[in-house]
């Protein structure tokens, strides 16, 4: 390997070291009256382990259910429920919400979930995409420095009338932009409000 090209490695690896900590340091913030904030997970957790169905943040049990702001239809009685789009420190933006099979039978074709942007990178929503219509811009799943998504992963099948927390990251559009259509593969499209 020349000099030349073993700079451009080490500055490479330089660079995604620190998207690493900046996805990590966002993650550590909480509010001004000392209560952490909903949880929010670095790149490193959210991606890290072997745990299968990672989560979306989710809001402490006993709590109000969370608003519906879309629900995105799908085959076979599965649909998706989005709670919110946020935007987060650090110029992500996060999609959060609901996988649920209102089917009679187990749903087991997830694998178009997976999109076709890297093959080989296990069962996930990665295949989700957010456009930007205005700026004419299409939005892909962040990935950590192993290309794992941070998303919702690990979903081979969904039983009959059961519920899977949902959670994409992106990068996140303009401040200008107030909307966006988000789409996963088998589902409909939906125009869906940024708040945050």
């Amino acid at each position: 390997m020349s000099i030349r090209r073993m700079v451009r490695v080490r500055a490479g690896m330089a660079v995604a070291g620190a998207a690493v900590m900046v996805v990590t340091l966002a993650g550590c913030g909480g509010d001004s009256d000392g209560k952490s904030a909903e949880p929010q997970k670095s790149a490193t957790a959210q991606s890290g382990g072997t745990a299968s169905q990672k989560a979306a943040p989710s809001t402490s049990q006993g709590s109000e259910p969370a608003a519906v702001i879309a629900t995105l239809n799908g085959q076979a009685g599965m649909a998706l429920e989005i709670n919110s789009v946020q935007r987060d420190p650090g110029g992500f933006l996060t999609v959060s919400g609901q996988l649920k099979n209102t089917g009679s039978q187990s749903y087991k074709d997830t694998v178009a979930w997976r999109g076709i942007e890297l093959k080989g990178t296990g069962e996930s929503v990665a295949g989700a995409t957010l456009v930007d219509k205005a700026g004419k811009k299409r939005y892909y799943v962040l990935r950590d420095t192993e290309s794992r998504c941070l998303c919702t992963t690990g979903v081979s099948s969904v039983d009959a009338g059961q519920v899977i927390p949902f959670f994409a990251q992106f990068p996140a559009p303009p401040s200008s932009t107030s909307e966006v259509e988000f789409s996963l593969p088998t589902f409909a499209t939906a125009t869906v409000k940024i708040s945050g």
